[in-house]
């Protein structure tokens, strides 16, 4: 298999966009430093990169689930269809909150061992089977979240970060993707 090194599509807003998509770069780029290669991609379409920032914003405030949490559901559920992109992207995140690189990579051999409390590691088991096996998620499953303490919101916003980046990384690997520094 030869490995592709080139996106399949050149990130160019629409013309009459571009003030548009470049004053959310910048936002993005004030808060982590850079502009993702995967948010570079979204910028062909900016409503829907307006809703996918607005979605990740989201998520980095979110009132009640940690930002390590959130990190590893979409580490471990890039992991599992190779997304090399998110794999990457999520290691940074997850080493710069603080964790240790060995224990967050331990976990995509063993979900037991991710860097989370006992508590999280219910509800991140709950949004890879989400994602995995979704006809196998039973009242059972919601129950044991619950039974950790979790409410409804919680336990649905885990599965909707399980989903959206599931969906992101098949959006990254059909159009190649698969490192930052793609589209320099």
């Amino acid at each position: 298999m030869v490995e592709q090194t080139q996106a399949l599509l050149n990130p160019l807003p629409p013309t009459e966009d571009e003030d548009r998509v470049n004053a959310v770069f910048r936002q993005v780029e004030t808060m982590l430093g850079f502009i993702p290669d995967g948010l570079r991609l979204y910028g062909i379409s900016p409503p829907l990169m307006e809703s996918f920032v607005g979605n990740v914003g989201y998520f980095r405030q979110h009132p009640s689930l940690r930002g390590e949490l959130l990190a590893m559901i979409r580490y471990l559920g890039s992991a599992q269809v190779g997304c090399q992109f998110c794999i990457d992207l999520n290691e940074g995140f997850l080493t710069h909150m603080g964790v240790d690189l060995d224990d967050v990579r331990a976990a995509r051999k063993d979900i037991g061992k991710a860097p989370l409390s006992e508590q999280e590691k219910v509800l991140l088991n709950l949004a890879l089977k989400a994602i995995n096996d979704p006809d196998n998620v039973r009242q059972t499953d919601i129950d044991s979240a619950r039974a950790q303490g979790w409410n409804d919101r919680e336990i649905f916003d885990a599965v909707a970060q399980a989903a959206n980046n599931r969906a992101f990384n098949y959006i990254l690997k059909t159009f190649k993707v698969e490192h930052q520094g793609v589209f320099a």
